[in-house]
């Protein structure tokens, strides 16, 4: 049996500020997270395993108080009893209470479904039984390493969303020491980055000098889904940004998406070509959305692209902001960032972004002009000069 009562009172919160763990004695130990915070830990051995059980934070149990948890659990331990079975929570429960704190905070309502399905199909066969405290580096890669190859992007979601639920149970106590779901400095030893296995997809485009000689074909059929596809084009916006596009945000000449739909949360101000207000006046304005089906709701995603696929298979709606950016490199002298401002992309140069506070509003309304000028015009007749 070790010696007891290696720590006191002072020793809390001050030489133990660095990450680790401190013993006190017969199992007792101090634990320091990565991030500094502090909890009481009981580490023992049952049928020849060694095992850890959390007693709480340092900000809610005193050493003191550790150490009666810690005789408590020695006893159980003797009596051939389970201590784990009285304070921890399996991984299931874990999650459940994770995401019913966090979810009211997420900005869509799908979120917490998504939670919910990916780790009930991965995580939980895995581990979902076992109580937060035994799960490990092993375990975690019973659940990653299968789909990691063949689900990239799912398998890098599950990680993640295990690495926080797992943070979450340390910090109230449940677990403790390192994070086995954690990328830098432990998975990314074992797995290879993203970047090196999964293919980045694009989606199809259509090369710019073809547009002039579909948008006509486009612009005469008589369904609400062909006007859709037509003002994303105009707008360069995306499918969901026009699908949802409601009667209160036309202000003008003025398309402001509130930041709740836009994919950077952030409001975007789209400025209104002459043929994209065109469309507009085309438009029944009884519905509160713009681009209503006949029951009064928006359009599918799969309306617009099956009109589109109808007149020009093997390329998709969003694929035409690829496209707007493509002519704008190619046949226009607008500097990149008026191109991603219209996309509504953030900007990724911190000094660049530093110096760009304004949205440009103006130049984006000469370069969608512009645009709609290029579209519009027929092939084989003069091309409006872009500047």
């Amino acid at each position: 049996m070790g010696r007891r009562h290696n720590l006191t009172a002072k020793d809390v919160g001050k030489k133990s500020r660095t990450p680790g763990m401190l013993s006190d004695g017969d199992g007792l130990y101090l634990s320091t997270s990565e991030s500094l915070t502090q909890s009481w830990v009981y580490r023992y051995k049952r049928h020849g395993k060694e095992h850890r059980t959390g007693l709480g934070s340092t900000r809610d149990v005193s050493l003191a108080e550790a150490r009666k948890a810690a005789e408590e659990y020695r006893k159980a331990v003797r009596a051939g009893k389970d201590p784990r079975s009285n304070d921890s929570i399996t991984f299931k429960e874990a999650a459940r209470q994770y995401i019913d704190t966090h979810s009211p905070g997420w900005r869509n309502a799908k979120h917490k479904q998504q939670w919910e399905n990916t780790l009930e199909t991965y995580a939980e066969p895995v581990f979902g039984h076992l109580p937060v405290s035994e799960i490990d580096l092993n375990l975690v890669l019973r659940v990653i390493q299968p789909i990691w190859g063949e689900k990239t992007e799912t398998a890098s979601r599950v990680r993640m969303r295990i690495e926080n639920v797992l943070a979450w149970a340390t910090v109230k106590g449940y677990r403790s020491g390192f994070n086995p779901a954690v990328w830098r400095g432990n998975l990314d030893a074992v797995l290879p980055a993203k970047s090196k296995i999964q293919k980045v997809q694009h989606l199809a485009a259509l090369p710019y000098g073809e547009l002039p000689a579909l948008f006509p074909q486009l612009a005469g059929i008589d369904a609400i889904g062909a006007r859709a596809v037509c003002f994303a084009i105009l707008t360069a916006a995306r499918s969901g940004e026009v699908r949802y596009a409601r009667r209160d945000e036309i202000q003008g000449d003025l398309w402001v998406i509130p930041p709740d739909r836009m994919k950077a949360g952030k409001e975007h101000r789209v400025p209104l070509s002459p043929p994209a207000l065109a469309i507009l006046d085309q438009i029944d304005n009884s519905n509160e959305h713009i681009f209503a089906g006949p029951r009064g709701k928006p359009i599918s995603d799969m309306t617009m692209g099956k009109l589109l696929k109808s007149r020009r298979a093997g390329i998709t709606v969003h694929g035409f902001r690829s496209t707007f950016r493509d002519w704008v490199a190619e046949e226009t002298n607008y500097p990149n960032h008026i191109a991603e401002m219209a996309l509504a992309h953030t900007i990724g140069n911190q000094v660049e972004a530093a110096y760009r506070r304004g949205d440009l509003l103006q130049k984006r309304r000469e370069l969608m002009d512009a645009w709609a000028a290029y579209v519009t015009t027929a092939p084989g007749a003069a091309t409006p000069k872009a500047v």
